[in-house]
């Protein structure tokens, strides 16, 4: 049996470089490309444990990437991401805002990103396409790319797939995203899904080519960036189509014909407001056709809920801002589920936001006290403040905390060949069986039929339908 490889605190694993570590393990990884190779640790059904051997250290999945649209966390200091209970690996930014401020070039002279933020993590860098939808009033989308007003200033920025390339080069992140058309998953436009999916073939081609091109090496603050120290991931397209020969089948077909060229790849265009039914059946039909020996990365995804049923379903890699943005309105992620702290029942509550979390809200402020840090009542009270009293950052800190610690428990399920187990507890505790009124969503009963996880009978009475997928 595969064991995991956290480091000895049960924090992130030591850091070694992606040949450093294919070596320390006697060529076991399968290199995926000069910059990654990918270990199986484990699997169990069609959920993975691998371990990604990248520039910046080993990434053990599944993953949860917290997102720094801007190369910060909100509310978290980069000490806090590294350090236990979050001891993150990988996060996430985005070359659209990046390149807007600071600006591409500060961040090079700087000798990247990572030492702009004081980060020896790994980092991922989206290429700016998910602004085609949430900035779609301020861009124009041409088949040279997408022309933007900055929301700040009203300046134009062109972003073509060969500028997003050199921006991600510039900002010398460890994963370069693909620029791919995207258009919110709720249009109703057959031809333009088609458009989107032909164009995001299309600019793969360019992707590919301006990454082959690329990079650099400045031996004066040590940055490196190109084909060598960096991971061009493909995204597939192709809206809710997974009818036999659609969208998103014809994306995946063309994609595997650029496979050698492709260390990696997500599933793009969803988390946009589609039901759950058409959300869970394209992320099936994309594991089932993806090469089973490179990650997987489900963009735009963090619900607790989804990163379970998607990991049984294949799914590796996760990023989204909903637990970090919910944080700062009170939201906070609990074993049992979202509760809103700033709900009058939790004023004279004075127990921790989850027992058993190691956050710093919820653990006792000090040695012997049992009181945790932060009760749900103060929280509350602090929450209903006008005033930035600083609460925001600790919810921020507990959402990620939970979200870090579930996958590491998911990971773990997988290592002991026991992630149905897992999963049913994991619905017993969100969904009580006692509970009148809490059934698993029929979306939920599906997706996990169609990985092969049976549900234990108590879960199995009637179930809920569910509406919109949220945008996340």
């Amino acid at each position: 049996m595969a064991q995991s490889r956290s480091g000895p605190d049960g924090g992130a694993p030591a850091r070694h470089g992606a040949e450093e570590e294919e070596e320390e393990h006697g060529g076991r990884g399968v290199s995926c490309g000069p910059a990654l190779s990918v270990r199986v640790d484990e699997t169990c059904g069609r959920a993975r444990a691998l371990t990604l051997a990248l520039p910046h250290g080993p990434v053990i999945t599944p993953v949860f990437q917290p997102v720094g649209t801007k190369g910060t966390i909100k509310g978290v200091t980069t000490q806090e991401m590294k350090e236990a209970p979050i001891s993150c690996q990988i996060l996430l930014g985005n070359t659209y805002h990046l390149a807007n401020q600071p600006g591409a070039e500060v961040i090079r002279r700087m000798g990247g990103l990572h030492k702009f933020m004081n980060w020896d993590g790994n980092i991922l860098t989206d290429s700016g396409g998910f602004q085609m939808v949430s900035l779609l009033r301020l861009a124009q989308i041409t088949e040279e790319g997408v022309n933007f007003q900055s929301p700040s200033d009203g300046t134009e920025l062109m972003l073509t797939p060969e500028e997003s390339i050199r921006t991600q080069h510039r900002i010398g992140s460890d994963i370069v995203m693909m620029l791919d058309d995207v258009i919110h998953s709720c249009t109703v436009d057959d031809a333009r899904f088609a458009e989107a999916t032909d164009r995001t073939i299309r600019w793969l081609d360019r992707c590919i080519e301006a990454h082959k091109r690329g990079g650099e090496e400045d031996e004066r603050n040590g940055f490196k960036s190109g084909p060598k120290h960096q991971n061009l991931f493909a995204i597939v397209q192709g809206g809710l189509d997974v009818s036999p020969g659609g969208l998103r089948e014809r994306c995946l077909a063309e994609m595997a014909k650029r496979d050698a060229d492709i260390p990696g790849y997500a599933i793009g265009g969803l988390a946009g407001g589609e039901s759950k039914h058409q959300f869970w059946r394209v992320v099936d039909k994309c594991c089932r056709h993806l090469p089973a020996h490179k990650p997987r990365y489900l963009m735009g995804v963090g619900h607790p809920l989804d990163i379970v049923v998607c990991s049984a379903l294949g799914v590796d890699m996760y990023d989204s801002v909903f637990g970090t943005r919910t944080a700062r309105f009170g939201t906070a992620f609990t074993p049992s589920g979202s509760i809103k702290l700033k709900h009058a029942k939790f004023a004279k509550d004075a127990g921790p936001i989850a027992v058993g979390c190691p956050c710093s809200a919820c653990r006792p402020a000090r040695a012997g006290a049992t009181q945790p840090a932060f009760s749900r009542a103060s929280l509350h009270f602090l929450l209903k403040q006008a005033s930035d009293n600083g609460v925001a950052s600790i919810v921020t800190h507990h959402n990620l905390v939970y979200l870090l610690e579930l996958v590491r428990s998911m990971r773990q399920a997988i290592l002991d060949d026991r992630y149905p187990a897992f999963v049913n507890d994991f619905l017993r505790k969100q969904f009580p069986p006692e509970d009148s009124n809490a059934h698993v969503p029929l979306w939920v009963c599906e997706a996990l039929e169609a990985a092969e996880i049976a549900l234990d009978q108590d879960l199995s009475r009637e179930v809920r339908d569910e509406g919109a997928q949220p945008a996340e």
